[in-house]
């Protein structure tokens, strides 16, 4: 960090964060032989923390590994895992690769957008969805995928995309995994 900086108090403090995210990010480090090992780990703290990884969790990471800001960004820019603005109450992303495109991926993401009033990369007015399109969720075989939060919904019709939005707005979340075509063998 730059003296000018330090004067203009653009100091990455971590009372900023409080003092378990410092505690907790300073047991992240010790398990990595190179601090900047923990860099991505420290940026999903920094995520879990405030729900995106801000401009202040950036600077105070890469003073903590000793990086620069610029080098965090990159890496928190690069991911599609990271987001840099605040999300909605549910963060949906919809696979658009092309083993989901041929299952329709496109007809259900233009169903949500409708649905939503919102396009992909926006929130809706109450906060409760954000929608992006990312590459490959790994579920090739069983798209068109729909990652919401940390849970997986496979064979996405538009039928379980409208069961699954009305869950969520009710407060409910329902069973995660592969639609009711899919059979599964043990």
């Amino acid at each position: 960090m730059s003296a000018e900086d330090r004067r203009a108090g653009n100091e990455a403090r971590p009372e900023t964060f409080g003092p378990e995210f410092a505690r907790r990010a300073d047991e992240i480090v010790a398990r990595y032989p190179q601090p900047r090992g923990a860099l991505m780990p420290l940026l999903h703290l920094a995520q879990d923390e405030r729900g995106y990884v801000s401009l202040d969790a950036e600077r105070w990471i890469a003073e903590r590994l000793g990086l620069t800001p610029a080098y965090v960004h990159g890496v928190t820019s690069f991911y599609t895992m990271y987001r840099t603005a605040p999300a909605g109450r549910h963060l949906l992303q919809l696979c658009t690769t092309v083993s989901c495109m041929l299952r329709g991926c496109d007809r259900v993401r233009e169903h949500i957008e409708e649905k939503l009033g919102i396009e992909a990369g926006e929130t809706t007015a109450d906060g409760m969805f954000t929608l992006v399109c990312v590459e490959c969720l790994g579920a090739c075989g069983t798209g068109p995928v729909l990652q919401v939060d940390d849970d997986f919904y496979e064979d996405m019709d538009l039928e379980r995309v409208d069961a699954l939005l009305d869950a969520l707005r009710r407060g409910e979340r329902p069973v995660p995994g592969a639609g009711p075509r899919r059979a599964i063998v043990e």
